[in-house]
């Protein structure tokens, strides 16, 4: 059994990001019945989903720490807790700050709680087929708004906002809760040591912290960085742009049901290719391909055109996601995967809120999106020139023990 566990951790991870990502994620579809029920405005409503992805940044990087020294499993039940217990307070909230404070914070926080940790245990089970699996994981993230959100949708229209939630809220820990007892640490294996090659780097970081402090980590986090403030501002302002161009609303928003699709077959992609033509080349192509794809939208008006852009974009963005994981582990060991790539993905938050944000000043100023698209593709290919500075890491021809079946 201990041969092929990997790919049990592989499925437990893509189960329990679905559901935690698509129970955090909904909230879209909560804002108008919400604002009808409490008269609460939009934009109090939609700023709990903006506190929730900064909080979730910021609380990965801790849970991604913790999970270094006690292991992914007990972090992600204690945030499956949190989870449920902030969706349950925030559909009882009677008052906008305490809904805020609940979906912002506490749902926020264990949102963090479902990458770094589960990242970190999943790579430490395979050698050969590390990209795929950790592709396969995120596939969950992918699936999500295509099956939470239409599920909350009809919970809403049936129950009500507030037993909707309610029910996504119990369901969510009903199912994450024993899924995470499957999320264990891999054996201890012998690793072989990794250099840059034409180089004599140093050894990996002994700590934690010090890892945080290498070239390495400053390269991963900036592409991190510039790769999420990149195609945020594109991804959230298509529909509005759609419908610029003459698009209906639901036309307009079947445009990331498209993304959607395309970046589950991104992933796959992605992580073969990665396994075969090795992480770095395939991360510096696929970023490319999504600056020339947001560069793009500034020559589509038709919805066709932009059902195929989707289709580009949403395969771009969807798989080169995955390989950062796959990348921290070729410069780091496990024992700092954790707070390696809660770090990394604390600063990947930071770049998402640039985008809606940036997106939203550059059109108001020029009444037009097409300053959004040129910012935005300039900053996708500063990602690809970031990622470039990677040093390959070259193997040392020792061999090491595998774990077979999960290789």
């Amino acid at each position: 059994m201990e041969r092929n566990y990997g790919w049990v951790v592989v499925a437990a991870g893509a189960l329990i990001t679905c559901v935690a990502m698509g129970a955090m994620f909904s909230l879209p579809v909560y804002l108008q019945p919400i604002a009808d029920d409490t008269g609460w405005t939009r934009a109090g409503i939609s700023a709990a989903m903006t506190v929730g992805f900064l909080t979730m940044g910021v609380a990965g990087f801790g849970w991604g720490t913790l999970s270094d020294r006690i292991g992914a499993m007990p972090v992600v039940l204690i945030a499956a807790f949190m989870l449920g217990t902030g969706l349950l307070i925030a559909s009882r909230a009677t008052d906008l700050l305490t809904f805020q404070i609940a979906y912002g914070g506490l749902v926020g926080a264990s949102g963090g709680a479902f990458f770094a940790p589960i990242m970190a245990a999943t790579v430490g089970w395979f050698d050969k087929h590390r990209s795929l699996a950790v592709s396969l994981v995120s596939i969950g993230t992918g699936i999500a708004p295509m099956v939470i959100t239409p599920f909350a949708s009809v919970l809403i229209e049936t129950y009500g906002w507030r037993s909707a939630m309610t029910m996504i809220a119990i369901a969510a820990l009903v199912i994450i809760a024993p899924a995470s007892f499957l999320i264990r640490r891999p054996p201890a294996v012998m690793e072989p040591a990794l250099t840059p090659a034409g180089s004599d780097a140093p050894a990996r970081p002994a700590s934690a912290f010090s890892a945080l402090a290498t070239p390495q980590f400053v390269v991963l986090a900036g592409t991190f960085f510039l790769c999420c403030a990149a195609h945020s501002g594109p991804i959230f302002h298509t529909v509005s742009y759609a419908m610029i161009c003459g698009a209906t609303p639901i036309a307009a928003a079947t445009i990331y049901s498209v993304e959607g699709v395309a970046g589950l077959f991104g992933r796959l992609f992605f992580g073969l290719a990665a396994d075969r033509l090795g992480v770095r080349r395939v991360l510096v192509a696929g970023l490319v391909l999504q600056a020339v794809g947001i560069y793009t939208y500034v020559h589509v008006s038709e919805l066709s055109e932009f059902y195929m852009l989707a289709l580009v974009l949403g395969m771009a963005y969807g798989g080169v996601m995955p390989l950062y994981a796959v990348i921290a582990r070729d410069y780091f060991g496990p024992h700092v995967m954790g707070t390696v790539m809660g770090a990394a993905m604390m600063t990947s938050c930071i770049g998402m809120a640039f985008g809606p944000i940036g997106g939203g000043y550059l059109y108001d100023t020029f009444a037009t999106y097409d300053w959004l698209y040129l910012a935005s593709a300039a900053v996708g290919l500063g990602a690809a020139a970031m990622a470039l500075a990677f040093p390959a890491p070259r193997r040392k021809e020792d061999a090491e023990p595998t774990l077979a079946g999960a290789t």
